[in-house]
């Protein structure tokens, strides 16, 4: 044999082998090389869709979360509001109560005080009687005389 023959036979050997790969071979390298492909495409787009969403969901997480804020702000604001007003409000029934009790303080002093000029003046008109009777060494009688002590008490 020849180099020249052998030559020939083994490009025509490589030449069917060529064939044979292209034929059966490569074809489902091709279609395992562009299912990956697609597979990595698929999970690269997935990864971006699911990063945007992250991120509006984020954006709607701080969003509740300033108005949560704000919310709890609002009522804490009412609470304090609220709570001055029920002190103010306290306040001015306890002074409303405070001038009732001094009024009626006052009221019942000066009843106190009518009773007392009262008895005053009954034990007044005694010692004036005693006094007269005294003067006069002669009894006086409370009945007739009734009148005089009468118009002694309210000149007293």
């Amino acid at each position: 044999m020849s180099i020249t023959g052998t030559l020939i036979v083994q490009m025509i050997v490589f030449l069917i082998l060529v064939w044979f790969t292209m034929k059966f071979v490569w074809p489902p390298i091709t279609a395992a090389l562009d299912e990956r492909a697609k597979k990595i495409a698929d999970g690269l787009s997935a990864a971006d869709k699911a990063k945007a969403e992250s991120a509006a969901a984020a954006k709607t997480i701080q969003a509740e979360l300033s108005a949560a804020k704000d919310d709890a702000a609002k009522r804490l604001s009412d609470a304090e509001r609220l709570g001055q007003q029920l002190i103010e409000e306290a306040k001015s029934r306890a002074s409303e109560e405070g001038a009732k009790i001094v009024a009626a303080a006052k009221a019942e002093a000066e009843q106190e005080s009518m009773k007392a000029r009262e008895a005053l003046r009954e034990q007044v008109a005694l010692l004036a009687v005693k006094g007269a009777e005294q003067i006069l060494k002669r009894e006086v009688n409370a009945g007739v005389h009734a009148e005089l002590l009468t118009r002694l008490k309210t000149e007293l």
